[in-house]
């Protein structure tokens, strides 16, 4: 399976690899918080949804985003906490007037943030612009009502249902159009992926947005690969 798979530090390499904690998914499986010396993991199956030592296309999703606005009082949605990358990189992009709000569905995220991830987050999450909230992002996308300038996704392994099957709502033509109808107009939809899809990117065409696809060099076991991050732009 493509994903962002973990680079251990060669130092790491002859250290056990310790379970720290497991987290229970909605609709089936378990997400796994590994620790190698001062290298963490968050796997599921087989696959690594996150590293901390490969952070770096994480972070683009949030920048490149934000480069793209220019209200000084934006309103972002963040889809998944993650170790915390896509959040801080959005808060250091940010003006002090802009607000964002995580969307993250797994409580244990959260009670990891707090606890044994806590040195990633450093103080993220009591930024005053920080408002996180306990749900499916694809909820908040439905019910928002008065208009996000961005929405940055990143709760899968691309655009599909890997992680929670639910997620493919927000990839299908329907799902499409909630979040297009969700963003002001010009707003922001930024998704991040393992790898590419030109049938998503036919959809997102399709659902009036205009498409920007970003190739983000990263390393994956060891090997020059890239990420994909699609910047869709709501068209009037």
């Amino acid at each position: 399976m493509k994903g962002r798979n973990l680079t251990i530090n060669s130092e790491a390499v002859a250290l056990p690899v310790e379970l720290i904690d497991t987290a229970d998914l909605p609709d089936g499986g378990t997400l796994r918080l590994l620790r190698r010396g001062d290298d963490y993991s968050i796997r599921f199956r087989d696959n690594e949804l996150m590293g901390n030592q490969v952070r770096h296309s994480e972070e683009s999703l949030a920048i490149l985003a934000c480069q793209r606005l220019t209200d000084e009082a934006s309103r972002i949605l963040i889809g998944g906490l993650g170790m915390g990358f896509t959040l801080g990189a959005a808060l250091k992009s940010l003006p002090s007037t802009a607000s964002v709000t995580v969307s993250e569905l797994v409580p244990a995220i959260v009670e990891w943030a707090r606890g044994p991830l806590a040195h990633l987050f450093n103080d993220y999450l009591a930024d005053a612009r920080v408002s996180l909230e306990m749900g499916d992002v694809h909820d908040a996308i439905v019910n928002e009502k008065t208009g996000f300038d961005a929405i940055l996704l990143d709760v899968d392994n691309g655009p599909d249902g890997l992680i929670h099957l639910a997620n493919e709502r927000l990839y299908c033509n329907w799902g499409l159009r909630a979040a297009h109808a969700a963003l002001r107009p010009k707003g922001i939809l930024a998704i991040w992926s393992a790898y590419p899809d030109e049938d998503f990117v036919a959809r997102l065409e399709s659902a009036r947005f205009q498409v920007d696809e970003v190739n983000v060099a990263v390393l994956v076991d060891g090997e020059h690969a890239s990420h994909i991050i699609w910047f869709a732009t709501r068209l009037e």
